[in-house]
């Protein structure tokens, strides 16, 4: 019933396996691929015809983790897998990213691929898996994929890489990077890394690209048994040369013209009447679809030329020069932190929100619960390009620049013990041209520093570009908009004076060469530099103490059988406190506890309120307390907190005395006197000896 191919090899320590033929078998392509013990099941499905009127390729990527892969239930009212998670948009962009270059020229066909995880080893992380997936279901396909690619993630401890580390050594590693490719070169990286140096982040790249050849072998050697037949991409329905021709004869002078145009929607405006103008002329001898992508060609052949040609880009820099660079922060009084950082057209005004660990944002993930303290949140509403559009959820791209921007800044974040905050960031990008999210890393690393979050050094990031043409290449510094979508590559570094934290890139053309991200990289740290040093212009550390209108956090430490009293039955006591106090208090399983409020008056009275119920009474100290029974033989008093001890009658006063409430009432505030325990630990109390003893050394208040 099944004709089932199988291959696999030993990879980083475990096997690697790549089966088809036996599960989804009506897809264009299926692949069941197992390393170590975890499992992702990968199908590419492409539409037979391309869809009318589209001028772009319409890929999409899903990328799904089921609760069953872990052995759980998904939590919730409902019991199953609802929206997407951030990991599985972050892997579906990361799988996506690679693969969407190496489709054939003109292919229009809607495509999708669908990543799903049957099966997690809590130790080898689905994503790689994912995307070897990916390509080899696209490989055996027959759609037009110019792969396969394959990806490896690399690690670097005590100055060795480690090739697809486990998730506990990732989590002792001082690098997580994720590289993919071709057999002739890099197309993709994402990273974070712990100030590594440019050779090191290069040595890593270089190190996955060599480990993962005999991945693309392995595809290989699959789809020479189980490819299916190539499908035939049709020929263009129109004379591209002649349409080329008439176009730079038509509005070439005119397009040329909008490019020496330094602002963006003046450039954008010219642009636009160029583009009419060609649609208007020629509407009788092509299509307008046709007409559209000529024009986007002739755009870059003009920009590209340019810079090749004489070393100047559109708004006059040369290849090196970044932007005028303005940093001011404060810039919102009532925020904990806040920055505006502008460079060029680009801008985000990033503020900070410090809480406490009442804030965290919980994660369920395949690998279990847990609590993150660091958010940022990246924002770009269609006003920031001057457009009028959409507004609603966070998309792909404004999930997966956050996260670039949260990599850079986590390796510098003060310890949580050192500083007890849950952190929240949010980047407004106020104006567009190129390298928001950069921005977003150098307003970020103000903001933090603003609200007085100790950072252990400033961070800042810069944006690459590259054109490349078969007569040479220019690596461009800070890149607009325009050399983003015309040019050949986003490399994106972020980093302090001392090294890199976060390296993303991402390539439009089949691969570049070891030598270009050596350049880049070193372009990348003269920029970078550069921009920090603007940077320190508003700020260049963090602030003395926390603004004045956040919270601020003390930490003391309990012993753990006193937990159960400062909380009480059913959280009495710890409710009490709040209530009349109008702290926040967070215990922890270790006895840690965190006392927070803006007036700092109501984080001491609840300090001491619990320091009151977690003291033991000393013998022949004495403490101020309130009587709240009155009882024949005695009054029992309230000190220490919740603690409560007996005054017997013979030592109420000096004299001899009738009747108690003769000497207290319930509510009076006496002090009293420890003078011993009795068999099962209750406190005997006097008041007459307080009125013996002399000298304020036996006086203690009571806390």
């Amino acid at each position: 019933m099944f004709t089932v191919h199988r291959k696999e090899i030993e990879w980083g320590g475990r096997k690697l396996v790549l089966e088809t033929g036996k599960i989804a078998r009506q897809a264009n392509g299926a692949v069941l691929v197992t390393y170590g013990d975890t499992t992702v099941l990968c199908t590419a499905v492409a539409a037979k015809a391309p869809k009318p009127g589209v001028d772009f390729f319409p890929l999409t990527v899903n990328y799904q983790e089921k609760a069953f892969a872990a052995g759980k239930i998904p939590g919730g009212f409902f019991k199953r897998e609802g929206r997407p998670t951030e990991k599985e948009t972050l892997v579906s962009r990361l799988i996506d990213r690679p693969i969407r270059p190496l489709f054939a020229d003109g292919f229009r066909n809607e495509t999708q691929v669908v990543c799903t995880v049957l099966s997690h080893d809590l130790e080898n992380d689905p994503d790689i898996v994912a995307m070897v997936g990916a390509s080899a279901a696209l490989t055996i396909s027959g759609i037009p994929f110019l792969g396969p690619i394959a990806a490896a993630r690399v690690g670097y401890k005590n100055g060795q890489y480690i090739l697809n580390p486990t998730r506990d050594e990732v989590g002792d590693s001082d690098l997580d990077l994720v590289v993919a490719g071709t057999t002739e070169g890099v197309l993709m990286v994402e990273s974070e890394a712990k100030e590594l140096t440019e050779e090191v982040m290069l040595g890593a790249v270089m190190f996955g690209h060599t480990n993962f050849q005999p991945v693309i072998n392995l595809i290989i050697d699959l789809a020479e048994e189980a490819a299916k037949e190539p499908w035939d991409l049709p020929e263009p329905a129109y004379d591209r040369k002649a349409l080329k021709a008439r176009l730079r004869e038509t509005v070439g002078a005119a397009v040329e013209a909008a490019y020496t145009e330094t602002v963006k929607q003046s450039r954008y405006e010219k642009v636009g009447a160029a583009k009419a103008k060609a649609l208007e002329t020629l509407a009788e001898e092509f299509d307008a679809q046709s007409i559209g992508f000529e024009f986007k060609e002739l755009e870059a052949d003009i920009l590209r030329g340019a810079v090749l040609k004489t070393g100047r880009r559109i708004d006059g820099r040369d290849t090196k020069t970044v932007r005028p660079i303005v940093s001011e922060v404060g810039v919102l009084p009532r925020a904990h932190g806040s920055a505006l950082f502008t460079r060029g057209e680009t801008q985000a005004l990033v503020v900070t929100t410090l809480g406490t660990s009442q804030d965290e944002q919980i994660i369920d993930a395949l690998e279990g619960e847990y609590r993150e303290h660091f958010m940022l949140h990246y924002n770009f509403p269609p006003y920031s390009v001057g457009e009028a559009g959409r507004m609603g959820s966070p998309g792909r791209r404004e999930i997966g620049h956050g996260k670039l921007a949260w990599r850079a800044i986590h390796p510098l974040l003060p310890k949580k013990e050192d500083f007890p905050y849950t952190l929240r960031v949010v980047s407004e990008v106020t104006e567009s041209n190129g390298s928001s999210s950069m921005a977003t890393v150098c307003g970020t690393s103000l903001s933090l520093m603003d609200a007085g979050a100790p950072l252990i050094r400033p961070v800042a990031g810069i944006a690459m570009g590259l054109i490349k043409e078969d007569h040479g290449f220019a690596v461009l510094s800070d890149i607009l908009g325009d050399e983003d979508h015309l040019g050949d590559m986003d490399f994106k570094v972020a980093g302090t004076e001392v090294g890199v934290t976060a390296l993303q890139m991402d390539i439009k053309i089949t691969s570049i060469t070891e030598e270009i991200m050596k350049i880049a990289l070193g372009q990348a740290k003269d920029g970078r530099l550069h921009i920090l040093g603007e940077m320190s212009k508003a700020l260049t550390g963090a602030r003395e103490g926390v603004n004045e209108n956040a919270p601020r956090i003390t930490v003391i430490n309990i012993p753990k059988e006193k937990i159960r009293d400062v909380i009480g039955s059913g959280g009495k006591v710890i409710r009490e406190i709040v209530e009349q106090t109008g702290a926040k208090i967070d215990i922890e399983d270790d006895g840690t506890v965190k006392v927070s409020a803006v007036d700092q008056k109501k984080s001491d009275a609840a300090i001491e309120w619990i320091k009151g119920i977690v003291a033991e009474p000393e013998m022949n100290v004495v403490y101020t307390g309130k009587v709240v029974k009155v009882v024949d033989f005695g009054a029992f008093v309230n000190f220490l907190g919740s603690r409560d001890g007996l005054v017997h009658i013979s030592e109420l006063a000096q004299q001899r005395v009738g009747k108690v409430s003769d000497v207290v009432s319930q509510g009076d505030s006496v002090k009293v006197k420890v003078i011993g325990f009795d068999d099962r630990g209750k406190v005997k109390l006097s008041m007459k000896q307080v009125d013996q003893a002399t000298g304020e050394d036996l006086t203690k208040k009571a806390e």
